[in-house]
């Protein structure tokens, strides 16, 4: 599942407004970090994560691995923040972050 850049324009302006809902310390990935990560995924599709170590080749390896792990794409990096997207077919349209905010496009 390889996303267009028209496709991670939408998600990234989706993902604006969001806030972190995991957070990746110097623990590193635990079984937790993942477990909770899954969950997010399974509820919202689009999550923000705040990676909070190292450096940023350390942050970015932290990051492919998150994906890698939780079968996601990512969809963009910022310091120490990255946005993650795995669609669910059996989403919850009231916890979707893709389907609560599919009109909004970055517009108030």
């Amino acid at each position: 599942m390889s996303l267009s850049q028209a496709q991670k324009k939408a998600l990234r302006s989706i993902g604006h407004h969001l806030s972190p809902i995991v957070t990746v310390s110097d623990n590193g990935l635990t079984d937790g970090v993942l477990a909770e990560l899954e969950r997010a995924l399974s509820d919202h599709e689009l999550v923000k994560i705040k990676i909070a170590v190292g450096e940023r080749d350390t942050r970015r390896a932290v990051a492919e691995q998150l994906c890698a792990d939780s079968r996601a794409e990512l969809v963009q990096t910022i310091g120490k923040v990255a946005l993650l997207y795995r669609k669910n077919p059996r989403a919850n349209p009231k916890l979707s972050n893709i389907t609560r905010f599919e009109n909004h496009h970055g517009r108030h």
